[in-house]
């Protein structure tokens, strides 16, 4: 399973949403292939939003390492799934990748949780902690569903042996 995590800019939603599925991957014993994009490329290069890395930092998960860097239309050959923090992420994801993107393969994170609703992850960029300890809550609830939904259906889970 080969998942990408996108949003506006890759240093604060994507980045926790790489970091916590590729964590609860491991716990599960699941050698998927978890990454993250954004759509502009204001911060190419840098790591993760501080906010962002203290908020996984203190739920256990290191995502320091990361760096952001540029969603592009050959992210729809790559990847298996790919999830957008937000509904104007997935209308900038259709404007890079044109006549290769793949409506099949891209679903809004938060309809894991709501089905259908299309709510978006909220952006904390602007904000303040308690904002990131919130988008972090949403996206770590988002994730067991992810890993409860592909678990199944990956022969490497322990589950299915």
């Amino acid at each position: 399973m080969k998942i990408l995590m996108v949003c506006l800019g890759n240093i604060c939603r994507s980045p926790l949403a790489e970091g916590i599925l590729q964590h609860k991957a491991q716990q599960e014993g699941l050698t998927w292939t978890i990454d993250s994009a954004g759509t502009n490329g204001y911060h190419v290069g840098e790591q993760p939003h501080r906010l962002s890395q203290k908020v996984a930092l203190l739920n256990g998960i290191d995502i320091s390492h990361q760096r952001a860097r540029r969603f592009t239309a050959a992210d729809f050959k790559q990847f298996d799934k790919i999830y957008a923090m937000a509904e104007d992420v997935v209308a900038e994801m259709q404007r890079i990748a044109r006549k290769d993107f793949d409506a099949a393969k891209v679903e809004l994170l938060m309809n894991e949780l709501h089905p259908g609703k299309n709510r978006d992850v909220p952006d904390p960029w602007y904000g303040t902690e308690p904002g990131y300890h919130e988008v972090y809550a949403m996206i770590d609830q988002a994730c067991d569903k992810i890993i409860e939904k592909y678990r199944i259906m990956n022969d490497e889970s322990p589950m299915s042996k």
